[in-house]
C-alpha cells in the first residue's frame, strides 16, 4: 500500500528557533579511552555491586515508583547536610531541573542570564522555553566580570540566573563574594549549579536560608551515578512547593531510587573515589603545565581545560590513538584552540598524556 502523503513538514510546524538549533552532540566512544564526559572512572567495590544486584533483582519494576521518593530525599538531605528547614526537589539529572525552572518563570518578556562560556544547556533550555537569554562574557582568564553582571541585572531584570560553581567547561570556582553581590542585586532567582561539588573547595549550600532568592542545584552524575540520571534542587519550601507542580509524575524511576539509596548509604566510598580523582587531577595538571605549547587552566572540577596550537588537529590525533576527550574549539570564541580532558584512572591519564605528546609532535 502506498504511503499516505500530506503537506505537514517540520519547517511548517516547528518554531524557527528550534529549527535553527543544533542537537546536543555526544561523540561515539566504543573502544576508546573515554575522557570526554566528566564521569567517575572507577567501578564500585564488589560488595556494593552485589548489594545493588540483589536489590535490583527484587525491585518492583511492575509498579510505579514512589512519586515523592520520600526515602531517597531523606538520604540526600542527610548526606548533603542541608541547613534546617531546607527541602529538595528531584530531577532526571540536573538538565530536567534546569528546564523545570525555566518553564516556571517563562512569562512573556522574561529573561534568563548566565555567563559565557558555561554549561550550554542554560542557553539551549532558554530557547526551548521561549525565554530571552543573555550571556555575560567572563574575563579573559574566565573569572566573573562582576561589573558586567551587575549591569546586565540592572538592564534586563532577569527572572532567573544560573551560575555554575565550579564552572563548566572552565573548571574554576567563581569568587564567592562576587556571587553574593549578584544575589543581593538580583530580584529574580539565582541558581548556583554545583554539579562538581565533590571536587571543589566551596559550596553555597550553607547559605541557603540566608538569601531568599538562592537555590542550589546538584547532580550525582559526576560522583559515580551518571548512568542513574539523578539530580536535585535544594532550597526553601516556599519555592520548592511551587516548583513541584511542574515536575512530571514519576520522573525518578524505581531502579534509580533503589540504587541511589544504596549508593548514598555508602556515600563515603564515592567521596573516597572523588579524593583519588583530585589527586589524579593534580598529577595530570602538572603534566599538562609541563607540556610544550600547552596552557592548562587550574580546576576545581574533575576535568581540566587546556589551550594549545592546532587544537582541532590534536583532537583528531588523540582519536586516532583511541583517546576521546572534548573539543571545545569552534564552540565559543573564548574557547578558541581549547580542549577539555576528564580526569580518568591512573592508567587512562598516562595513556592520554602519551597520546597528547605524540599528537602535538605530529602537528607541530
Amino acid at each position: 500500500m502506498p504511503p499516505i502523503r500530506n503537506s505537514a513538514t517540520p519547517e511548517q510546524l516547528l518554531r524557527q528557533d528550534i529549527l535553527s538549533l543544533h542537537a546536543y552532540h555526544v561523540q561515539p566512544s566504543p573502544g576508546m579511552v573515554k575522557l570526554d564526559a566528566m564521569e567517575n572512572p572507577y567501578l564500585l567495590p564488589e560488595n556494593i555491586r552485589n548489594e545493588i544486584a540483589h536489590a535490583v533483582a527484587n525491585a518492583a519494576i511492575n509498579r510505579y515508583p514512589d512519586a515523592n521518593a520520600i526515602t531517597l530525599k531523606k538520604s540526600i538531605k542527610e548526606v548533603s547536610v542541608l541547613p534546617p528547614g531546607m527541602e529538595v526537589l528531584l530531577g532526571n539529572g540536573s538538565d530536567e531541573i534546569i528546564q523545570l525552572l525555566a518553564m516556571a518563570v517563562a512569562k512573556p518578556g522574561a529573561t534568563l542570564i548566565s555567563v559565557e562560556p558555561s554549561f550550554v544547556m542554560y542557553k539551549m533550555i532558554a530557547t526551548f522555553t521561549g525565554i530571552n537569554y543573555v550571556g555575560v562574557p567572563l574575563t579573559d582568564d574566565f573569572k566573573l566580570d562582576l561589573p558586567a553582571m551587575l549591569e546586565a541585572i540592572k538592564q534586563h531584570q532577569p527572572a532567573l540566573i544560573f551560575l555554575a560553581h565550579p564552572n563548566n567547561p572552565t573548571g574554576n570556582l567563581f569568587d564567592a563574594a562576587a556571587i553574593e553581590k549578584i544575589l543581593e542585586a538580583a530580584n529574580g532567582l539565582v541558581v548556583v549549579d554545583e554539579a562538581y561539588y565533590a571536587f571543589a573547595s566551596h559550596s553555597f549550600l550553607p547559605q541557603l536560608g540566608r538569601y531568599d532568592n538562592l537555590l542550589v542545584m546538584r547532580t550525582f552524575s559526576k560522583l559515580g551515578m551518571a548512568g542513574l540520571r539523578l539530580g536535585f534542587l535544594a532550597g526553601s519550601k516556599v519555592w520548592l512547593d511551587q516548583l513541584e507542580k511542574l515536575r512530571l509524575p514519576y520522573n525518578v524511576g524505581v531502579l534509580t531510587q533503589v540504587v541511589a539509596e544504596i549508593l548514598l548509604k555508602h556515600h563515603e566510598v564515592l567521596l573516597q573515589q572523588a579524593e583519588q580523582i583530585k589527586l589524579d587531577r593534580s598529577w595530570l595538571f602538572e603534566r599538562l603545565v609541563g607540556s610544550v605549547d600547552v596552557h592548562a587552566y587550574p580546576s576545581d572540577a574533575n576535568f581540566i581545560l587546556f589551550r594549545l596550537p592546532h587544537a582541532a588537529k590534536v583532537f583528531e590525533g588523540l582519536k586516532q590513538r583511541s583517546v576521546l576527550i572534548k573539543k571545545l574549539d569552534g564552540g565559543h570564541p573564548a574557547l578558541l584552540d581549547c580542549l577539555r580532558v576528564t580526569v580518568g584512572t591512573v592508567e587512562e591519564n598516562a595513556l592520554f598524556v602519551k597520546a597528547l605528546q605524540e599528537s602535538i609532535h605530529q602537528f607541530s
